[in-house]
């Protein structure tokens, strides 16, 4: 079995953060997103990976390289537009050969990886295996409608009027007869080739497609909301390790201050993690932050927010629910406000007041 993990998207919701870097590298807890299923792909017992990548290529194969360090083994193959899910399979298609295959999303987030999954996959041999999560708003999703047996009969992508809340997760397993129903797609009205329509075809050739519910925590880190969202979940996780230099600071509850850190005069109240390189000075940096290699925050207050390598934050009365690019400036004005929210592109620089 080989994986197809998807990572030639734009990342238009997450601008202006994603005019400099992939998506898929917006770090959650200081580690890359796309690192995460990675991992999962690697614990599920697969080992050879084909990595879809677009305009951002250099900066992934940079980051992930020939995929040693997850035990992988990773080809890149090279889309010319993200013309959709289905469109990637194509790319891949003499990649995978007959190999039957995982497809995940880059930018996807699944508590607890796919291991349970892929078991499931295997042991059954279906043709297609999709993952199912009930959403409160299912027009941003492929929505899928089961019958009374928990049998998938239809789905179809972001739609306008959802015949179901019941949203497909970026997550796919497929044996290779996809490849033909792949073949007889035509766009949608989007101008792209879905993959939700590759697998109404597989339905309609009478192949057998089961579903799973996603019984662990799953996101999209689409937006900067839910990039925040999975940091929090993923700092409620972590075990205190103060390896850096922390003098004259209060540290209170699971806070990880890594080697080559220093915190001075500061009270950090965790979960919160804190990179090599990174400087804390006389500052408060509240729950679910991570700040990353480099970053600098003096006489400020950070919480509920992600700071990017080699980001200041100087002066500032109080920063939260954020997302702060790298090498962004952020310093103080005169006038005094109680809060910020912002979403900052990198090398901005941008005076607050405080």
């Amino acid at each position: 079995m080989k994986a197809l993990v998807l990572a030639g998207g734009s990342g238009s919701r997450l601008r202006p953060i994603t005019h400099t870097s992939a998506k898929q590298l917006v770090p959650v807890a200081n580690k890359p997103v796309l690192f995460y299923g990675l991992e999962s792909i690697a614990s599920a017992g697969v080992r050879e990976v084909g990595i879809v990548v677009g305009d951002t290529a250099a900066e992934i194969e940079a980051a992930v390289g020939d995929g040693s360090r997850f035990g992988l083994d990773v080809t890149y193959l090279p889309q010319e537009a993200p013309l959709g899910l289905a469109h990637a399979v194509r790319v891949a298609r003499d990649y995978l050969g007959d190999d039957d295959f995982v497809m995940y999303l880059g930018d996807n987030f699944i508590v607890g990886g796919i291991g349970t999954l892929v078991d499931r996959f295997r042991a059954n041999r279906p043709d297609a295996q999709i993952l199912l999560t009930r959403v409160s708003d299912p027009r941003a999703f492929g929505v899928v409608e089961l019958d009374d047996g928990g049998r998938v009969t239809g789905l179809e992508e972001k739609p306008e009027h959802p015949k179901s809340d019941l949203a497909l997760v970026g997550v796919y397993m497929f044996t290779a007869r996809v490849h033909d129903a792949v073949d007889r797609l035509k766009p949608s009205w989007r101008g792209e080739l879905e993959i939700t329509d590759a697998i109404q075809e597989l339905i309609d050739s009478g192949c057998r497609v089961e579903s799973a519910p996603v019984s662990g925590y799953w996101k999209d880190t689409g937006n900067v909301a839910d990039m925040l969202e999975v940091n929090r979940l993923v700092l409620d996780g972590v075990e205190t390790d103060c390896s850096g230099e922390v003098e004259s600071s209060e540290l209170v509850g699971r806070v990880v201050i890594e080697k080559g850190a220093t915190v001075t005069g500061s009270r950090i109240v965790g979960p919160a993690v804190v990179a090599a390189g990174a400087r804390i000075h006389n500052s408060y940096i509240g729950p679910f932050t991570s700040i990353d290699s480099g970053c600098s925050v003096v006489d400020s207050e950070v919480e509920y927010s992600i700071v990017l390598r080699g980001a200041s934050i100087a002066g500032v009365r109080r920063v939260e629910r954020s997302l702060i690019g790298r090498e962004v400036e952020v310093t103080s004005s005169p006038r005094a406000l109680r809060s910020h929210r912002l979403v900052l592109g990198d090398h901005s620089k941008v005076q607050v007041a405080s």
